[in-house]
């Protein structure tokens, strides 16, 4: 028999290609006898994006984007939103750069109180940021849907502050020694993949822990 592999999956909830790459990743432990490590990685936009801000109107009052970044960036949103409608998903373009890395450390304390309660924070996280109806920055609304999700609340307000972020920068450094620079990223038998579109490839190099009966698959975490 061999043996379940983990596979570190990196992701950050202000990423669109995140957002549109998570159930398909959730079927890979459907069709695989692997163990999906969710592992948060807080982008650093500003770095190679620039920054903008928009007013409720969608017009910029900040930016210091070149017009090759401004290229990119509507490109990309056009592209995500176009995959989007095919899978009857909602993506509206955020109005600034946000910090994910409260949200992120929700996750790492979902992922602890089991794999029913870190899909579900997972998802709504995700659904609902994209919707523009969950702010992401707001220790509180974390919280509330840590809650939401049935997740026990008791030591939260400590890790947010202290243990967890502690938690979250260590990640970030590993996998920046693992070569890792955006999301979703993969590590598979040492070899990182970038991209939902190496799946494919993913499947292929796991394809011997395929599963004989894939709809008896446990769900991910």
């Amino acid at each position: 028999m061999v043996k379940a592999k983990t596979i570190p999956v990196y992701s950050d909830y202000k990423s669109p290609y995140a957002f549109l790459a998570k159930d398909l990743i959730y079927g890979l432990e459907d069709q695989f006898d692997v163990h999906l490590e969710w592992l948060p990685y807080t982008l650093d936009i500003p770095s190679y994006l620039g920054t903008a801000r928009l007013d409720e109107r969608g017009e910029v009052i900040e930016s210091n984007r070149n017009a090759h970044q401004w290229r990119r960036v509507r490109y990309s949103y056009m592209d995500c939103r176009r995959q989007a409608r095919k899978r009857g998903l909602v993506i509206l373009g955020t109005r600034k750069i946000w910090d994910s890395s409260l949200a992120a450390i929700g996750m790492l304390w979902a992922k602890r109180q089991g794999k029913r309660q870190f899909r579900a924070y997972h998802d709504l996280v995700f659904e609902r940021f994209w919707r523009r109806e969950l702010d992401i920055e707001d220790p509180e609304v974390i919280a509330a849907v840590l809650s939401e999700v049935h997740a026990d609340r008791t030591g939260f307000r400590g890790f947010l502050a202290g243990a967890g972020r502690i938690e979250l920068d260590t990640i970030r450094e590993s996998a920046e020694a693992a070569g890792v620079f955006g999301v979703p990223s993969f590590i598979v038998e040492g070899e990182l993949f970038w991209g939902r579109e190496h799946l494919a490839d993913i499947r292929e190099k796991i394809a011997p822990l395929a599963r004989s009966n894939p709809a008896q698959a446990a769900p991910s975490c």
